[in-house]
């Protein structure tokens, strides 16, 4: 008879906690970080959008930023933009670049 009533204890545990695991779980869906690094020198609006952080508006400033100033000239220079202080800056840039890297000089074969 113990075993019965523990039993039913524990199923009614598992029955009552299920909702509150289930609620915290539907939150809204986090953006898909990229998996590729992105050149916020020729990223579109749409690319920069899925960077952490960054949504259509911020992203939209960036290409205005980037119209206007010719280009990035450093990844740091992003900070110039409004809405992207150090903190969020920290955050995307092992995400971002400002071009391919060059070939170091032992790579190369003649």
């Amino acid at each position: 008879m113990r075993r019965v009533k523990v039993g039913v204890a524990l199923v009614l545990a598992v029955l009552l906690a299920a909702p509150m695991i289930s609620a915290g779980q539907a939150s809204a869906p986090a953006k898909a970080t990229p998996v590729t690094v992105i050149n916020i020198n020729t990223a579109t609006a749409e690319q920069l959008d899925a960077l952490p952080g960054v949504g259509a508006k911020l992203a939209a400033r960036i290409v205005d930023y980037r119209q206007k100033n010719g280009g990035f000239k450093k990844v740091e220079d992003l900070m110039n933009v409004q809405g992207i202080g150090e903190k969020n800056f920290l955050k995307l840039k092992p995400l971002i670049t400002i071009g391919q890297p060059r070939a170091e000089k032992g790579n190369q074969h003649d």
